[in-house]
């Protein structure tokens, strides 16, 4: 009679379970898993700069050749504009609200001051005549504008 051995029948149960795929069933488990690649970095997201919704009017020819309050003759055709509060010389890039060409602006005025019956000021912006002809707004006097201000130009004349 043969003596049972327990060495042998963990031996042959290991022949079984691997005859029958459990060893590339744990083998899978216990392997190292590869590591994933690093995600990449977001792109980056251009800085907006904030848009302003204004009424905005024109003015023109009883003002053309006097001087504005930055010291400049007013000149009807060219692309300018009066706000009450803005820096002498920023840009403005103006689109009206019901579509249509972008105009580039330069404050070199102030104004408008026109008011309601309760002394409230009515517009924000007064544009030359020629920069109201380039939104397309001169018939009806009145228009609202979509207003980003652009940044100083560098000493190279780029912003």
């Amino acid at each position: 009679m043969t003596q049972f051995r327990p060495t042998t029948a963990l031996l042959s149960l290991a022949l079984l379970a691997s005859a029958s795929g459990a060893s590339l069933y744990w083998a899978a488990r216990l392997a190292p898993k590869p590591e994933a690649p690093a995600p990449s970095p977001a792109p980056p997201v251009p800085r907006r700069r904030p848009m302003l919704v204004l009424e905005a009017s024109w003015y023109g020819e009883p003002h053309h050749g006097r001087r504005t309050a930055s010291g400049e003759t007013f000149d009807q055709w060219a692309l300018t504009a009066a706000h009450r509060t803005l820096p002498f010389g920023t840009r403005l890039r103006l689109r009206c609200r019901t579509g249509g060409p972008a105009v580039v602006v330069r404050v070199n005025d102030r104004g408008p001051y026109a008011r309601d019956h309760k002394r409230r000021f009515t517009r924000d912006l007064d544009l030359s005549r020629a920069a109201a002809e380039r939104l397309g707004f001169l018939q009806h006097g009145l228009a609202l504008v979509q207003v980003e201000v652009l940044p100083e130009r560098s000493s190279h004349g780029r912003p």
